[in-house]
C-alpha cells in the first residue's frame, strides 16, 4: 500500500542560513545561565516579602535591590524571542519531506500545542520541535507491561490539537511499540502477555486516528527462526481480525543485529509478510542505522540504488511505509545498533543526500532517533532537542543540493570531523571484537581436525602429583619421554597444517 506524497509548493525550501555548519555544532546555551539568574531574582523577591512583614529597617534596602530584577527578566525574554520558531514552522509546511523526531507523549502535545497537556507528565520547552511536520511517540510506558487505560480527555485534546493545527495524524504520526513485546515467543503465558500489550497499542492508535504502528518483530531465543517468523505472523493475523484495532497498519521495523533477532535481513521481513493474510494491514519501516549495521550500504548513489532495488525485489517497495533516519556510530556490517547524529557517523552526509532526494520516499514519515545529549557550561548533561530542529532543516536543505558544490563539501567535512572521536572509539571496539571472535573459532577448528593428536599429547603431560608417587622408579619417566616428544611433534605438525589451511 503506497503512501501519498506530501504536496509541495513552487518553493519547497526557504533560503538557507549563511552558516549552517555553525548551527549544527552543539554548544552550551545562554538560556541555562539566564534561568539561573531568574531563579535568583525570584528568591530575592521572596526575601523582600518576608522582610517587609517583619518591618525591619533593612527591608527598604532589600526592596530597592529587588526592584532592579525586572530588567534582567526583560533581557531574558529578549533572548528567548530570538529562537527561530516561526520561520521553521513556515519553512516545513512547504517541504517535500515529512520529517520529525521521536518525542514523549507530552512532547507530542507540545508539537501540536493544544490548550492543555496531553498527559499528566510535566512538559519542558525542550520537547518543542517547531520544525517537525511528523513525529513518533510511545502510546504508553514502553518499559511496563501494565498501564492505565487512555484518558478520554487526553485523547480528545490530542485529536483536537491535530485538527486545530491542520495535522493529518494518520499520515505523519509513527508510534513505536513497546521494547518488552516479543511476538515470536512460543510460551503460552508470555505469548499472551506480549499480544495483549501489542493489541492495546493498536486500539489506542485507532481511537486517536493514527494509521501506522511501528514495532520490533521479535527474537527467536526460545524457538527456531522459522517458527518465530510464523508466530509473529500468527499474532498479526489475530490482531488484524480484531474489530477494535480498526484499520491500523502494523509496521515491521528493520533490525541491526542477526543471530536470534528477527528482522535483520530483508528476507526475514518478507517471510513474515508472506504469512500475513491481510496484506493491506502490514508495512515496513526502514531504519537507516539498522540496515547499515546489518550490511546494507547506503553511502553512494550506486550502493543506495542496489539496496533499494533489493528491498523492492525481496519485500516490495509498496510495503515501505516509513523510515527511521539515523547515522551509525558503528561500521558497515558491524551488527551494532548505535545511532549517531546525521553526517557524523559511518553513513555520512551523502547517504542522507541519497535518501532525501529519492522522490519515492517523499511523503512518508521520516523519524529522527539521533542522540541529543549535550553538556552545558557547568558540565551538566541535558537533552538539547533543538538539535533535531537543526537536523530537520539540514535534511530539507539537502533536497536538490549538488554534492559537488563547496557548500555541500564544507558541510560534509564539518560533520565528519565532529564525529571523528566516536567513530574511532566504536570502530576500535568492533575490530577488537572481530579479533576476539576469530580466536575461538580457530582453536575449535584446530581441535576438530587434530583431536587425536591433541588428546594423546594431553594424556602424557606430567601431573604435579604423579612425580611424588612415582619418585622411587626413575626409569619409567625415561621410557615415556620418547612418546611425549613424538606426541608433541605430531601436535606441532597438526597446528602448522591448520595454519596453512586458514
Amino acid at each position: 500500500m503506497a503512501r501519498k506524497a506530501a504536496e509541495a509548493s513552487d518553493s519547497s525550501l526557504s533560503p538557507a542560513p549563511e552558516d549552517i555548519s555553525a548551527q549544527l555544532e552543539t554548544k552550551a546555551t545562554v538560556k541555562a545561565a539566564t534561568n539561573g539568574k531568574k531563579r535568583k531574582a525570584e528568591t530575592t523577591v521572596k526575601t523582600t516579602n518576608n522582610t517587609k512583614r517583619s518591618k525591619r529597617a533593612p527591608a527598604d534596602e532589600i526592596k530597592e535591590e529587588a526592584v532592579e530584577t525586572p530588567a534582567k527578566k526583560k533581557v531574558t525574554r529578549a533572548k528567548k524571542s530570538k529562537e527561530p520558531v516561526l520561520p521553521l514552522e513556515e519553512r516545513t509546511m512547504d517541504s517535500k519531506l515529512r520529517i520529525g523526531a521521536h518525542v514523549s507523549v507530552a512532547g507530542a502535545s507540545m508539537i501540536l500545542r493544544p490548550s492543555k497537556t496531553f498527559s499528566s507528565s510535566n512538559l519542558s520547552s525542550t520537547a518543542n520541535i517547531p520544525s517537525a511536520n511528523a513525529f513518533a511517540m510511545f502510546m504508553k510506558n514502553q518499559r511496563k507491561w501494565d498501564n492505565p487505560d487512555m484518558d478520554p480527555e487526553h485523547a480528545a485534546l490530542f485529536i483536537n490539537g491535530c485538527q486545530d493545527h491542520n495535522i493529518e495524524v494518520g499520515d505523519c504520526c509513527l508510534p513505536h511499540g513497546s521494547y518488552l513485546v516479543n511476538l515470536a515467543h512460543p510460551d503460552p503465558e508470555r505469548k499472551k502477555q506480549a499480544y495483549d500489550c501489542f493489541q492495546n497499542d493498536l486500539v489506542r492508535c485507532e481511537k486517536l486516528g493514527i494509521k501506522l504502528y511501528n514495532f520490533h518483530p521479535g527474537n527467536a531465543n526460545a524457538t527456531t527462526r522459522e517458527e518465530g517468523i510464523k508466530l509473529i505472523a500468527e499474532n498479526l493475523n489475530r490482531a488484524h481480525t480484531d474489530p477494535a484495532t480498526g484499520s491500523v497498519i502494523t509496521v515491521l521495523e528493520t533490525m541491526a543485529s542477526l543471530g536470534n533477532t528477527i528482522g535483520g535481513t530483508f528476507e526475514d521481513i518478507a517471510a513474515i509478510i508472506s504469512h500475513v493474510e491481510k496484506k493491506d494491514r502490514v508495512g515496513v519501516c526502514l531504519d537507516t542505522c539498522h540496515v547499515f549495521a546489518a550490511g546494507y550500504d547506503l553511502r553512494t548513489p550506486n550502493t543506495y540504488a542496489e539496496v533499494m532495488k533489493k528491498f523492492d525485489e525481496v519485500i516490495g517497495l509498496k510495503y515501505l511505509m516509513a523510515l527511521h533516519v539515523n547515522d551509525s556510530k558503528a561500521p558497515l556490517a558491524s551488527y551494532r545498533d548505535l545511532h549517531a547524529r546525521i553526517g557524523t557517523g559511518y553513513l555520512g552526509l551523502r547517504a542522507f543526500h541519497n535518501l532525501v532526494n529519492d522522490t519515492r520516499l517523499h511523503g512518508l514519515p521520516m523519524v529522527l532517533e539521533t542522540p541529543v545529549d549535550s553538556v552545558d557550561g557547568n558540565g551538566k548533561k541535558f537533552e538539547d532537542k533543538s538539535i533535531w530542529a537543526r537536523e530537520i532543516k539540514m535534511l530539507e536543505k539537502l533536497v536538490g543540493m549538488d554534492v559537488e558544490t563547496d557548500e555541500f563539501k564544507d558541510l560534509e567535512k564539518s560533520l565528519h570531523e565532529q564525529g571523528n572521536g566516536e567513530r574511532e572509539r566504536i570502530g576500535d571496539q568492533v575490530e577488537k571484537k572481530k579479533v576476539k571472535d576469530a580466536k575461538p573459532k580457530a582453536v575449535r577448528k584446530k581441535k576438530a581436525e587434530g583431536d587425536e593428536e591433541v588428546e594423546d599429547a594431553e594424556d602424557v603431560k606430567p601431573k604435579k602429583s604423579a612425580p611424588k608417587k612415582a619418585a622411587p622408579k626413575k626409569a619409567a619417566p625415561k621410557k615415556a619421554a620418547p612418546k611425549r616428544k613424538a606426541a608433541a611433534a605430531k601436535k606441532v605438525e597438526s597446528e602448522e597444517d591448520n595454519d596453512d589451511d586458514e
